[in-house]
């Protein structure tokens, strides 16, 4: 979600005020700003049990007198753009809580050949868990896209810092074990982008 550069305070200020009026209604997994691989952008996680869970929650949601009032007519004037995904976390993969608050997340998204899972599915967990097993950042979920854009993966991480990143990330490049397990995936690699993000206060992974 992007927002007009010189309103971005304005609209997280709003966000930390009334942030409880959307988790009122469903749960909120992360809630972040992004630093670097994009400007002027916030990012959200939302958990849902079935699709019939999320249509309630948007028909309550048009519903409820203050979300509309006191925050959807305020922040929409304030957004540039807008875009959603449906993802479900891919089966080795559960979402953790990092050891501590105060550290940094990067989102690595991937564009893989068509062919789903069964093509290129032990390729990319192995070189993602290539990544988490020896501590070269720690895996908070890897989730897979349902609706949006196809074939598209993304590996959640956490760090300490932006600067603990860098380091650990310099050591994998020198690792043989994940340089082979990258090697291997890269086949069914079509593109890759990531962001550095930062949780908001209010954010329940932070």
């Amino acid at each position: 979600m992007s927002i007009r550069p010189h309103l971005v305070p304005s609209f997280l200020q709003l966000t930390n005020q009334k942030i409880h009026l959307r988790t009122a209604h469903s749960q909120l997994i992360g809630y972040w700003s992004v630093e670097y691989g994009g400007l002027n952008q916030v990012f959200h996680i939302w958990k849902y049990d079935s699709y019939s869970e999320r249509a309630a929650v948007r028909a309550a949601l048009s519903q409820d007198p203050s979300w509309v009032s006191d925050y959807i007519s305020k922040a929409m004037p304030m957004l540039s753009s807008q875009e959603n995904e449906v993802t479900y976390l891919v089966p080795w993969s559960h979402l953790q809580t990092p050891p501590q608050t105060g550290g940094v997340y990067e989102l690595v998204s991937y564009l893989m050949r068509p062919g789903g899972p069964a093509v290129w599915g032990e390729a990319f967990q192995a070189a993602v868990t290539s990544h988490d097993a020896p501590g070269y950042g720690k895996l908070v979920g890897a989730f897979h896209s349902e609706f949006g854009l196809l074939n598209r993966v993304h590996a959640l991480w956490w760090f300490e810092s932006a600067d603990q990143r860098a380091e650990v990330r310099h050591k994998a490049h020198h690792d043989a074990r994940v340089v082979a397990a990258v090697r291997n995936s890269v086949m069914h690699l079509e593109s890759q982008e990531n962001k550095l993000m930062f949780p908001c206060a209010f954010s329940p992974l932070k």
